[in-house]
């Protein structure tokens, strides 16, 4: 079955929202295996809307469509879906009762007339029920396409895609083909390096094909089998993602949507270790993204933001005179930030960063991304000098995420150079 999806909002064509539903859609799908094949995006503008499911009704089976279901008077999906399609628009009594009795529901909701403009459906349309908002969608068939409309709101519309959507979709699809994937996120190598580590694997002629997806500062490559079977799906995945693991093994932090944060916290856990951090440059985000993790107190011991010389003399114990000599950009005052907060809190382990995130402040010997990690452990002390590029933002991210991985990599390792 060829499917389409819709997306319609002036705000999504603005950039003052990101279309999540188009995503949502094609990845519901795609676990049943089913692929969407084109997707499009319109304002709330009647011409276009009517334009584009003409166009996308000469090559589809099956149009989703998402927005402009409301009861504003931008709202022009109903009207321009009765136009494209040849129908008259009316008041459908189910969709008004449906409309009053969520209204009733809503706190300081004042009914007005405009709430019947939910209820104005094409005629010989089956409404799509909305068990969490006043808009009821509605599907009917033009043309030989089906085309389903449900509101914007992603949390409305998940619900009926799957309650009613979907189902009504795989009933009609004459041959599924068995979908599976596998992913693997990485951290550290350019997109370039990781296209040439993973060169022949895959294998499009026999269903298998891989991508590489860059989400600054990380990257996923998924690998995906299309076969008759799931057996024959998984046959094809399994031995290319093991490839996959053992050429990018030294940057693959986790698999699926583990993240960073989490990976890391696992390992805190299985190794029963604690940490303590001294941050300057960064001004805590290393120590949000831990505590953003549930239950980090198993093993996150405290924090502490240094970001002057005095703080670092007087919490962390470092010397007077390597602020002096060597200036609190250093290895050597990284290394002492990460001893002495490893000192004062009792942890295991104490890890430091202390850096030049700009836009000012950078010299010739120093420029802006001069950046130095630290960490102490019980066997050792290692520092790394970073030079990082980017806006301040970016670089601050950056040495949170090298912060974390150089933790991830010191736990698998436990007592090897980082």
């Amino acid at each position: 079955m060829r499917i389409s999806t819709l997306s319609i909002g002036e705000e999504l064509i603005c950039g003052q929202l990101t279309d999540t539903n188009a995503g949502t859609i094609a990845s519901r799908l795609l676990q049943e295996g089913v692929r969407v094949q084109r997707h499009l995006a319109v304002g709330d503008n009647e011409p276009d809307i009517i334009g584009a499911l003409a166009d996308l009704g000469r090559v589809s089976d099956a149009i989703i469509v998402t927005g402009g279901l409301g009861p504003t008077a931008d709202d022009l999906t109903s009207r321009a879906a009765a136009r494209a399609t040849g129908r008259r628009l009316v008041i459908n009594e189910e969709a008004r009762s449906h409309v009053r009795l969520m209204s009733s529901k809503l706190e300081n909701l004042i009914l007005c007339p405009l709430s019947d403009k939910q209820a104005m459906i094409p005629t010989k349309s089956a409404l799509i029920s909305n068990p969490t908002g006043t808009a009821c969608g509605f599907h009917l068939m033009h043309n030989g396409c089906f085309m389903f409309f449900m509101p914007g709101v992603p949390a409305e519309m998940t619900v009926m895609l799957h309650d009613t959507v979907i189902p009504f979709i795989l009933e009609r699809v004459v041959r599924k083909r068995a979908i599976r994937t596998a992913s693997l996120n990485l951290f550290g190598p350019c997109e370039a390096e990781v296209d040439e580590l993973l060169l022949g694997i895959a294998q499009p002629e026999k269903g298998l094909t891989l991508g590489i997806c860059v989400t600054f500062p990380w990257m996923k490559v998924t690998l995906r089998a299309e076969a008759d079977s799931g057996d024959a799906a998984n046959d094809l995945v399994a031995p290319a993602a093991r490839t996959v693991q053992e050429r990018l093994n030294e940057y693959c932090f986790s698999s699926g949507d583990i993240s960073m944060d989490e990976a890391v916290a696992e390992l805190f856990r299985e190794r029963c270790l604690t940490l303590s951090l001294a941050e300057s440059c960064t001004g805590g985000l290393i120590a949000k993204r831990i505590t953003d993790i549930p239950g980090s107190s198993q093993y996150f011991c405290e924090g502490v933001v240094t970001y002057s010389n005095n703080a670092k003399q007087r919490l962390l114990g470092v010397p007077e005179e390597v602020l002096n000599n060597c200036g609190a950009v250093s290895s050597e005052c990284a290394s002492a930030m990460a001893k002495g907060v490893r000192t004062v809190s009792g942890s295991d382990m104490g890890l430091s960063v202390t850096g030049i995130a700009g836009p000012e402040g950078g010299s010739d010997e120093k420029p802006v991304g001069t950046v130095f990690i630290s960490l102490a452990a019980p066997d050792g002390c290692w520092t790394k000098r970073f030079q990082f590029s980017g806006n301040r933002d970016e670089i601050r991210t950056l040495t949170a995420w090298t912060a974390l991985d150089w933790l991830r990599r010191y736990l698998l390792k436990r007592g090897q150079a980082v």
